[in-house]
């Protein structure tokens, strides 16, 4: 089969596209012959092998990237059940291999793909949409609040906002960018590009003098969050999931409810299946629409230098 293969730590030249052997499902494992793999801003810290409290351990080389397939299975190991062959699946078992023509997942990780979700949108959603689904849990959004979405573009950001308008809430999102501020505008929400001097102050005109946000979603860290901090009223809550700029943020103030979703998402691993099996349903009914771009998988380094220099929107796919 053909797969992307990290043998050496750097930067994206470094994945190669490469003919190696089938994989084999093991016990209680199946085989999918992959449709749509997704890719993870995270995965270039780790190609670049950059040790990180905000990333998964380094994998050992040479590996292939990947955590979240969908595909057909066409091959079932021992003690699984024949009936999953010619099934259409997802997975997010986080196990690497999922850049590549073949790959295996433990079957207890495997969900049927609902009826009306395609390959590549069950594998936007099963991972990038379960985070949004926890974050907004967490969040509790209703219809009085006023929401700044960061990096509003983006993969988890989009099924923010999309929830955020539906419940009613007024929503601004914040993209890098003006083509990104406009695809979060097409959405229904307000935009401003944080990349623009003074954004902050466009917030502020656009809500008005007496009206500040109430919730800000923060995806990013470091500066950008520091500053979306700011535009929260006393009493509003800064809801943190991760940080793409690889730089964490913690309020310095008691005036704001600070929650880190992220963390409390990883302290209760058990409620992830809950979350991946509510994103897919939600995803197969129209309520949470991912904006996906596919790419061949053979392409796999472009897409990893198009991510560190931030030009994608939405979930980003390999297909092979």
């Amino acid at each position: 089969m053909h797969a992307v293969v990290l043998r050496e730590f750097g930067s994206a030249e470094n994945l190669r596209y490469e003919t190696v052997p089938d994989p084999e499902p093991g016990p209680g494992q199946v085989r999918i012959a992959v449709r749509a793999a997704g890719v993870h801003f995270i995965e270039t810290v780790m190609r670049a092998g950059a040790a990180s409290d905000l990333a998964p351990p380094l994998p050992e080389l040479p590996a292939v990237l990947g955590g979240e397939v969908a595909g057909v299975v066409d091959a079932v190991g021992p003690g699984v059940d024949a009936s999953w062959l010619g099934r259409a699946v997802v997975t997010a078992s986080g196990t690497p291999g999922g850049y590549a023509e073949l790959a295996v997942a433990g079957v207890e990780q495997v969900y049927p793909l609902p009826r009306g979700l395609g390959f590549q949108d069950a594998v936007a959603m099963v991972v990038t949409g379960a985070t949004a689904v926890g974050l907004l849990d967490i969040a509790g959004i209703t219809a009085d609040d006023v929401v700044l979405v960061t990096s509003a573009a983006g993969g988890v950001g989009r099924l923010v906002v999309q929830h955020a308008l539906a419940v009613g809430a007024t929503v601004v999102g914040a993209a890098g960018g003006p083509a990104k501020a406009e695809a979060v505008r097409k959405l229904g929400a307000e935009a401003v590009d944080y990349r623009a001097d003074g954004w902050d102050d466009t917030v502020r005109h656009l809500l008005g003098a007496d009206r500040p946000v109430t919730v800000v979603l923060d995806g990013v860290g470091g500066a950008l969050a520091a500053t979306a901090f700011e535009l929260i009223g006393d009493g509003g809550r800064f809801v943190s999931v991760g940080a793409a700029s690889q730089v964490g943020f913690t309020p310095a103030s008691d005036r704001v409810a600070h929650v880190d979703a992220l963390l409390d998402l990883l302290a209760r691993p058990g409620d992830r299946p809950g979350y991946e099996r509510r994103a897919l349903d939600a995803g197969a009914r129209g309520d949470l629409v991912p904006a996906v771009q596919s790419f061949p998988l053979s392409h796999a380094a472009e897409v990893h230098a198009a991510l560190e220099r931030r030009e994608t929107t939405g979930k980003v796919v390999l297909v092979p």
